[in-house]
């Protein structure tokens, strides 16, 4: 295979793109940013990303998906009050809006039309910030390089929030006004408005953090799952098993919790040994458990009564 000899590319994310191909004949380009899809090798050529994502990418992703679902779920659950009957039948149209989006999403992506995607592997921290490594070789002149060596990773998580936002303005309202009948006019729209702040807060955390939150999502569920867990029984008084049994919805998050455990778990062990791993799960309703033996120590019930009293 002839291959044209060029000065080497400066710069980590700096390649040549092929232009022409003629049996074992290549024709690369002058140095610079690779197209959309590809990313540098090696030997500083953009090649097309081919690969399928990795189990740790797809959890990722959920990740990402699961964060406006879990927001609008709380801001459902907020306003709607304990005497809404629509508060149900909202959290069924935010799972339905969520996971249509992210259909849609896996649609519109390469290739298009299936429920499948190529990307390119993530390799280090720096391939989600490829902008803060465009090289200037003679100090004055920058050589702009910045280009999605992650794909589709970084713009997959903002095509899904525009989706989840179109859906959500197309369908909640007219749901809303039509069965959210307990709640004022004020309170009705209230968990959509709450919407439309977390969305910007979510996409531009995607657009600066994407890919610390790549790294560090799975201790972030790990920790979070576990302090709501507690907040949650404490503040509803669960001090036993019976506690727990007395109401459906104190399961129901109960089991939440635990699927966010799991979830954290399966992200930080990532599977690579699975007769290893899978024990891990065991510890899941450890927490829970937890907190159940050592809560006639802490009395959540009395803390919580002399909070309301002031003392």
């Amino acid at each position: 295979m002839a291959v044209d000899i060029q000065p080497a590319c400066l710069g980590l994310y700096c390649g040549k793109t092929l232009l022409f191909k003629n049996g074992s004949t290549e024709i690369y380009g002058e140095c610079g940013v690779c197209p959309r899809g590809q990313r540098t090798n090696a030997q500083k050529y953009c090649q097309p990303c081919t690969e399928s994502p990795e189990l740790y990418d797809w959890l990722y992703l959920g990740f990402m998906a699961m964060l406006p679902l879990v927001l609008h779920w709380f801001f459902i659950e907020w306003y709607s009050g304990k005497k809404s009957s629509s508060a149900l039948f909202q959290h069924i149209t935010a799972l339905f809006e969520c996971t249509v989006a992210a259909l849609v999403t896996l649609l519109v992506s390469e290739p298009v039309g299936v429920l499948h995607i190529r990307s390119c592997r993530v390799l280090m921290l720096s391939d989600w910030y490829t902008m803060l490594y465009n090289p200037s070789p003679d100090y004055v002149t920058t050589v702009h390089c910045t280009h999605e060596a992650v794909y589709p990773l970084y713009t997959i998580v903002f095509i899904y929030y525009a989706f989840c936002l179109v859906l959500m303005m197309l369908l909640r309202p007219l749901l809303v006004k039509k069965i959210a009948c307990g709640l004022g006019k004020s309170d009705r729209f209230k968990s959509i408005y709450a919407a439309l702040y977390f969305f910007p807060i979510l996409t531009v955390l995607q657009a600066v953090g994407g890919g610390l939150l790549y790294y560090a999502f799975p201790y972030i569920i790990l920790v979070l799952s576990l302090v709501t867990l507690a907040v949650y029984m404490s503040a509803s008084e669960i001090e036993n098993c019976y506690d727990l049994l007395v109401r459906k919805k104190r399961l129901i998050v109960l089991f939440s919790h635990w699927l966010l455990h799991a979830y954290g778990i399966i992200s930080i062990s990532r599977v690579d040994k699975l007769e290893q791993d899978l024990p891990l799960l065991a510890l899941v309703p450890t927490p829970a458990l937890f907190y159940l033996f050592t809560a006639k120590f802490t009395e959540p019930s009395r803390i919580l009564s002399e909070g309301a009293n002031g003392h």
